[in-house]
């Protein structure tokens, strides 16, 4: 789907058109709508309905956030406050019209923070528009914390339209998009290579004649490659393999306009917590549009093959083929 282009499928053609619904004849939003939940797979254009009704409000009083870049923000105001509501205030000010791209919520503790945060928003009549791979109800799917989260849910289907974005195809599976700038100006490289970082290993091998750079993060600091001209070369364990978090990714974008992640190995074979880690990088670089090149030991498929337990793997799979593929003999 190239810009400019629509070719709607029967779905997105339905998201579209709800969409429209939430703005007047000269684009401003209708105040006190009921907001639009759009889910589905990856890949079937829900961040692209957002961002292009995003772009066409006409209206200051909007924000449009990823997740993940939102509950940073919103865990260092409650932090910095002591109070979720003016969290809120700080960070949304006056918006009317607030879009979430890829909504999820894993973790009992981000799933209360998700119901105050709710619970604030519907309060103050705020319209709201969200993207998801989950439905409502697969919101916070651990059997041992679901039922917690069952207010949220009822909170969400009373004050929002859930619409379903789920077409046949994966778009971004078809190619590279048009551009070939920010994310998808990166490659997936397969190395061949007789050094790749194996299970439970927590050290970064140190390579002939390669240097090294600490880069700090708060209090801490990881070991990379490389780590200036706004370039981040980093292995995938020293990344991953260590307690970094969403929001320790979003500071890194910040700082750094290309990515290179090296020694990615096929996922089953590191603890699923790595795993999770390196969907969360992909998310926050992909958001944020930052250019990223993955140096892996296996083909995207063979990459993501057997790792169903980690949630949003399908969503990692379908946002690297974005980058353009290629193999590479590589000597270690």
């Amino acid at each position: 789907m190239e810009p400019g282009v629509i070719r709607w499928d029967s779905d997105q053609a339905r998201a579209a058109a709800r969409l429209r619904e939430l703005v007047d004849r000269r684009g401003r939003p209708v105040r006190r709508h009921r907001g639009v939940y759009l889910h589905g797979r990856p890949g079937r254009g829900k961040t692209m309905l957002m961002n292009r009704f995003f772009a066409q409000v006409a209206s200051e009083r909007k924000r449009r956030y990823h997740f993940h870049q939102f509950f940073a923000e919103l865990h260092a105001a409650a932090h910095a406050s002591g109070s979720i509501d003016a969290a809120v205030d700080a960070l949304l000010g006056d918006a009317v019209l607030i879009c979430f791209d890829e909504f999820h919520v894993h973790d009992i503790g981000d799933a209360m923070l998700l119901a105050r945060l709710l619970d604030a928003l519907f309060a103050r009549r705020v319209t709201l528009v969200v993207t998801s791979n989950y439905p409502p109800d697969g919101l916070l799917p651990n059997p041992l914390f679901h039922d917690r989260l069952l207010p949220t849910i009822d909170r969400i289907r009373a004050h929002m339209d859930v619409v379903p974005v789920d077409g046949a195809i994966d778009y971004r599976s078809l190619g590279v998009r048009a551009g070939r700038t920010g994310f998808a100006a990166g490659r997936y490289i397969v190395a061949h290579s007789a050094a790749v970082v194996g299970a439970g290993k927590s050290a970064v091998p140190q390579r002939e004649n390669e240097a090294s750079a600490e880069i700090s993060i708060g209090a801490r600091s990881l070991r990379a490659i490389a780590g200036d001209g706004g370039a981040l070369v980093i292995d995938f364990a020293a990344l991953c393999g260590v307690p970094t978090s969403a929001p320790d990714y979003v500071a890194l974008a910040q700082r750094f306009q290309r990515w290179e992640i090296r020694e990615v190995p096929p996922l089953y074979e590191v603890p699923p917590d790595w795993a999770m880690r390196f969907v969360n990088v992909v998310d926050v670089l992909y958001d944020i549009d930052r250019e990223l090149t993955v140096v892996a030991s296996a083909p995207l498929g063979g990459l993501v093959r057997g790792v169903a337990e980690v949630p949003d793997i399908s969503r990692l799979a379908s946002r690297l083929c974005e980058l353009s593929q290629s193999s590479s003999d590589i000597a270690r």
